[in-house]
């Protein structure tokens, strides 16, 4: 009689574990087809592939420059205006003068804020925005990044910017070409990842994020013949829109 009577729990217990079983698979196939799916459309529609850029600038002689490594997202204004919040200041055009300037601040041992940048070349173009920030009084070293505009735009349709940041170790002469100018470090992800603490501390930026693998070749030389290396990793931070008065 006992038997008789442990039969319908077992039935139950066995009905009770197929509807889980039922269950499971039902909310696997929700994610698995409908919810992940989705969540990977929005995640890929809210942030721009980058696939199709070129890793590396080009020195004015066509041979590899400096690797991209930074992104931003925003209105060249906007771009501008954090740039300077961050204290980094635009560079005077490269001229004969300039490079005199250049050679008369170290020299002297004093600081060239606006120091110039040897012009790069992306997209058949150099850049189109340039900043450097000195380090002290030093004008042997600074903190520097060129900025070239996509033909990206984001969902709101902001302007997409790439750029090389690099760090300038000292005033020296190219490897390549005999003339003046700063040797570059091969850390280019130490200079990326300073270039957004100073972004983050101006609390402009809405949203930021890496690009894992933007780098397939993880070490190289640029025009100057000076060596870099990556771990292949693009940083992007999207500049928070400045709200009309």
């Amino acid at each position: 009689m006992d038997d008789i009577k442990a039969i319908p729990r077992r039935m139950s217990y066995k009905r009770k574990i197929l509807v889980a079983l039922i269950g499971l698979l039902v909310l696997w196939g929700l994610l698995a087809y409908l919810i992940v799916p989705a969540l990977w459309e929005r995640y890929a529609h809210r942030h721009p592939s980058f696939d199709d850029v070129p890793g590396i600038t080009l020195a004015g002689d066509g041979v590899p420059g400096d690797p991209l490594n930074v992104a931003l997202i925003g209105t060249k204004i906007d771009l501008m205006k954090i740039m300077v919040a961050a204290k980094w200041y635009p560079a005077d055009p490269l001229s004969f003068k300039s490079c005199l300037e250049i050679a008369e601040a170290t020299v002297l041992k004093r600081p060239y804020d606006a120091a110039p940048v040897s012009s790069l070349y992306l997209f058949g173009r150099k850049e189109d925005l340039a900043f450097e920030q000195p380090v002290g009084d030093n004008p042997r070293e600074r903190h520097h990044v060129r900025f070239w505009k996509t033909e990206k735009v984001d969902t709101d349709g902001s302007p997409i910017w790439i750029g090389s940041a690099v760090f300038d170790q000292h005033v020296g002469f190219s490897r390549t070409t005999g003339q003046i100018t700063h040797v570059t470090g091969a850390n280019v992800d130490a200079e990326r990842d300073f270039l957004f603490q100073c972004l983050q501390k101006t609390g402009m930026l809405s949203e930021q994020y890496p690009i894992d693998g933007f780098h397939k070749e993880l070490s190289g030389r640029n025009g100057g013949g000076d060596p870099w290396k990556t771990d292949g990793r693009l940083f992007v931070g999207v500049i928070a829109q400045t709200k009309p008065h």
